[in-house]
């Protein structure tokens, strides 16, 4: 039997994301203040604790649910490029997830790609700018590889991360292209992208919930 992921474990995953970005707003707020508006992690935390307080509320019973109630939540909550991004991965991930009771490691891969897209959309970036997309890309490249090569979800959610490290390291040197780092142009190298950092959160909540 494949390896599949129930709504307990989803509601897990969301959990762990809000304990990540509130252990760590300080950090994500220092690096914004770097080469942004200083206000990542305080955005994230406001709104990743309101996603905490609606699923508790509401209790949704399917993980198109779940996601399309995160989302929502972030874009209402989080100001600045942060919700409407964030926002529009998880609506993403709700679409796809459709009708589905529980999620299968293909089903996951599917998912993220669909937030990928999403997020590359929504603000107009490439890897390579500077932003989230330099983590989450590369996380959800090594995720569908794993899965294809029949690798156990732990495996595959465990080289995502990898994945999501390394380009969040990355972002390290880059000159930022988008986004408000992107007016101070070559001074904008030397900073860890403050998007990145959260997203590999992001990734680092999946492989310890859902594995």
């Amino acid at each position: 039997m494949p390896d599949t992921v129930d709504i307990t474990a989803l509601h897990g995953w969301i959990r762990e994301f809000a304990r990540l970005i509130a252990d760590h707003k300080d950090l994500l707020t220092e690096l914004d203040a770097a080469i942004g508006d200083a206000d990542h992690g305080i955005n994230m935390h406001r709104g990743m604790s309101a996603v905490v307080t609606t699923l508790e509320s509401e209790s949704p019973g399917r993980p198109s649910e779940i996601f399309k109630r995160t989302g929502m939540t972030l874009v209402s909550t989080v100001g600045g490029a942060s919700g409407p991004l964030y926002g529009t991965a998880f609506l993403r991930m709700s679409a796809i997830a459709g009708d589905a009771e529980s999620l299968d490691g293909t089903d996951l891969a599917k998912l993220l790609r669909a937030a990928l897209d999403g997020v590359a959309q929504r603000g107009k970036a490439s890897v390579g700018d500077k932003t989230m997309l330099d983590a989450l890309s590369p996380a959800v490249e090594a995720l569908e590889s794993a899965i294809e090569d029949g690798q156990p979800l732990a495996v595959a959610l465990g080289a995502a991360v990898r994945a999501a490290e390394e380009g969040r390291a990355a972002t390290i040197p880059m000159v930022a292209r988008k986004g408000r780092a992107s007016y101070l142009g070559e001074r904008s190298a030397g900073h860890q992208d403050p998007g990145a950092t959260s997203v590999t959160f992001l990734l680092a909540a999946a492989a310890t919930s859902l594995s």
